[in-house]
């Protein structure tokens, strides 16, 4: 079996997918008490790195994507496939799973 190498610009996300950088959790709570890495929540914010080509529908017609690279995103707390890359985290989610943008 062939080793493959995988950076972030060698991940094409297929279909309605889309790949996205998890911004970092907080470190300290608001009352400045600092959080152990058990303690943490899993982040559900992220910057959109790339995009499918978007959804078939039944009639063969290809629609486009809501987001675009750059976008940041709001996304469901337990909703794709995590990955790390390089020391960053990234997760790998379907548009569906996207809940809003955020300015």
């Amino acid at each position: 079996m062939a080793a493959v190498s995988l950076s972030v610009s060698t991940v094409k996300p297929l279909g309605d997918r889309v790949f996205v950088k998890v911004s970092p959790s907080e470190e300290k709570t608001s009352g400045g008490i600092l959080l152990p890495d058990t303690a943490k929540e899993k982040p559900q914010i992220g910057e959109v790195v790339s995009v499918g080509s978007g959804k078939i529908s039944e009639k063969g017609d290809r629609s486009p994507m809501e987001v675009k690279v750059g976008d940041k995103v709001l996304y469901s707390k337990y909703a794709g496939t995590d990955i790390k890359l390089g020391g960053d985290d990234y997760v790998l989610l379907s548009e569906k799973d996207i809940l809003a943008t955020v300015s």
